[in-house]
Parts: structure tokens; sequence; C-alpha cells
């Protein structure tokens, strides 16, 4: 390991499909990739794929502002527990770059105040050029925003509150 938390190792292909000699990265091995380095304290992977082809794969970091509301949220008091129990985060399900539309040049998808069903989409994270949906659990009303267009999000990390308090 090299002064940077980065292991200098080679991933072999689990099957002839990717041993194939073609210059195209299947999207499931960029995921099984982005898998691998969110399940792992390594900070980059970096792939060399037949002669023309270079990924490098990094992990994002987290901002202060976003570790500051992990910290907020785990100090509530158990009175306010049963208030946040109504208020429930949705969270990235990958790291990638968060974004509000769902397609490039569209509208937002929900802005505070907006009231979402279970299942809506109400957001896309963009990981290596592949847009991901992000959809709310829960139906509610859209209490709080945390993430802007454009920031980068980890796996895990709060994007929004809904209450779901009025929709019992």
């Amino acid at each position: 390991m090299d002064g940077n938390g980065q292991y200098p190792y080679e991933v072999e292909a689990s099957s002839a499909d990717e041993q194939n000699t073609t210059e195209n990265i299947s999207v499931e091995q960029l995921r099984r990739l982005v898998r691998l380095l969110d399940g792992s304290d390594v900070s980059e992977i970096e792939v060399k794929h037949a002669q023309s082809t270079h990924l490098v794969l990094r992990k994002a970091r987290v901002s202060e502002s976003s570790e500051q509301t992990v910290m907020i949220a785990s100090s509530a008091t158990n009175a306010a527990k049963t208030v946040q129990e109504t208020k429930l985060p949705v969270t990235s399900p990958l790291v990638g770059i968060f974004h509000v539309w769902a397609r490039p040049r569209g509208g937002a998808l929900v802005a505070v105040g907006d009231h979402v069903k279970a299942g809506q989409l109400v957001g896309t994270i963009q990981s290596l050029n592949v847009l991901n949906e992000v959809e709310t659990a829960v139906a509610g009303q859209v209490i709080e925003i945390f993430v802007q267009d454009g920031q980068p999000v980890e796996y895990g990390q709060p994007l929004m509150i809904v209450d779901s308090s009025q929709e019992a």
C-alpha cells in the first residue's frame, strides 16, 4: 500500500464474457468496480483495459456540512426521536454527483414544500456517466433538501427529508 491508501493489485475477470478482447467495459463491470470500491477502505481503483481504455475510480470526499448534519441528527434526544419518526431521510443509494433533474436541461423534480408519493423519482445520481434514479420510500412533504445540484454525494448520505406525518 502506498501513502495514499491505494493498493496496487489486479482484479481478474470472472467470466469468459468479461475476458473478451473488446475495448468496451460493460455497465455491470463498472457497477462491480464501484461496489468493490464502496466496500473497501481503498480510495482509488485504476483500470487499464485493452490498450486504449484507462479508467480511474476515486471515492468522493464528504463535505463538512454533511458531516455536521450527521452529527446533529445523531445527537437528538429521545423526545426529538419521537418527532423524527415521521421525518424520514431519502438517502443516496451510491456514490456520485447528485442532480435535481431526471434528464439534462430538465426542470427540478422536487422542491421544498412539494408533496411526494412513495416510489416517486426525486433526483438522479450520475456515477460513471450513468444516471441512476433516486426514489422516495415514503409519501409526504419534502421539508428540507440537503444537497445542491451538481454536488458529490456518498453512499447513505441524506439527500432530503420527507415528513410523512400528514399522509398517515
